[in-house]
């Protein structure tokens, strides 16, 4: 049986609702990601282009720090990683996550929450920093998606 890890990174809540409902659904083991500095709400106010946020997501080479340790990944076959939408992608810090640990030979799913944007090139994004893992179809969800919901998405993945 496939051991399987949800980690997420959540700005407000709503992912980690979301990544929390995805664990249990699963019965995987969760792991949130923390930045080493937390964001304010000025850090996260997106209409600023002088905002943390902003400045981090015009960087291609923005990595921000994590606090603490990573998981063994070595002991996870399937890994789905979750964060709210950020510019039509994934937030840097994801991009940290990724390439701080081996992915080689694991299934990755990415889910995310938005209060509108889609998905955008977020697959291809996250393909480009860890190419070792066999890549899903992401999917943006509801941060209270049901555990129905949940099923049968999970069930539809890979086809």
């Amino acid at each position: 049986m496939s051991k399987i890890l949800v980690a997420y990174f959540s700005a407000s809540g709503q992912t980690a609702r979301l990544a929390g409902t995805l664990a249990r659904t699963l019965g995987a083991d969760i792991y949130e990601i923390v930045p080493a500095e937390k964001y304010t709400k000025a850090d996260l106010n997106w209409n600023n282009a002088a905002s943390r946020s902003s400045v981090e997501m015009k960087d291609p080479d923005s990595r921000p720090a994590i606090a603490g340790s990573l998981p063994d990944m070595s002991q996870y076959d399937t890994v789905f990683v979750g964060f709210p939408i950020w510019w039509y992608t994934a937030p840097h810090i994801i991009l940290t996550f990724l390439e701080s640990a081996d992915f080689s030979g694991k299934t990755c799913v990415a889910f995310a929450t938005s209060g509108g944007s889609a998905m955008g090139d977020t697959d291809a994004d996250l393909q480009k920093v860890c190419p070792a893992a066999h890549w899903l179809r992401g999917e943006r969800l509801s941060s209270r998606a049901s555990e129905a919901d949940i099923r049968a998405w999970v069930q539809n993945l890979g086809r």
